[in-house]
């Protein structure tokens, strides 16, 4: 690192949990030598090194306020540049589309997000699956025949993370998951490609092992 200080901007277009995500990343950050914003800017996003989307609540809403703030334009250049971190409803933006709504998303990765259908089946338990799934679940690593992504660095395989949602994204190409869970069966539970990373749950909220992918993410090269 030199000695010139590095911007992460997180989103903030008034849908993400923002405390929680921000206080995350500069933890992550700490005794690195990067400063970590958060902004309604789009000139600070143009200008940030690295950007963290995170999102809550319904897409639809999420799209309208990403739009609204005029923070749109300046996130799909940063896609298209610079390394990406979306969070939750931040990672489901990211696609095509959403059934939720329905709406359109920003076309990052194909695929849909579909919602859960698990209306009267019961887990190995014997309780019924709950929509939205709310807790901690394994994280399976995909590696679809090369190399796991950087970002699960010293993170081991099947580690729990914590989701709230309803639903998840259905990625076209195989090769973009980049992490899998099961919730009345396999679900891309991370989305990859390029310089962009996304996690369908919250690292913010997952300890030791989510710190340590916002850490990750601070020293990935893509």
């Amino acid at each position: 690192m030199n000695n010139v200080a590095k911007t992460v901007a997180v989103v903030d277009y008034g849908m993400g949990n923002l405390w929680s995500v921000s206080q995350a990343v500069r933890a992550a950050a700490a005794g690195t030598g990067w400063n970590v914003v958060v902004t309604a800017e789009p000139e600070t996003v143009r200008a940030a090194d690295r950007i963290v989307l995170p999102g809550q609540g319904a897409m639809p809403d999420c799209m309208r306020e990403l739009a609204d703030s005029g923070l749109r334009a300046s996130v799909l250049e940063a896609a298209a540049q610079k390394p990406l971190f979306g969070v939750c409803v931040g990672m489901q933006m990211l696609l095509d589309a959403s059934d939720e709504g329905p709406t359109d998303g920003l076309a990052l990765f194909p695929g849909r997000v579909v919602k859960f259908d698990l209306a009267g089946r019961m887990q190995p338990d014997g309780s019924r699956f709950k929509v939205p799934q709310m807790g901690w679940n394994q994280v399976f690593q995909s590696s679809h025949g090369g190399a796991v992504h950087p970002l699960w660095q010293g993170i081991p395989d099947g580690t729990h993370f914590y989701f709230v949602h309803s639903f998840y994204a259905r990625p076209s190409d195989a090769r973009h998951t980049a992490g899998e869970a099961d919730y009345g069966g396999r679900f891309t539970a991370a989305v990859a490609r390029d310089n962009i990373f996304a996690a369908q749950f919250h690292p913010e909220k997952s300890a030791d092992h989510g710190l340590a992918l916002y850490r990750n993410f601070l020293h990935w090269a893509p």
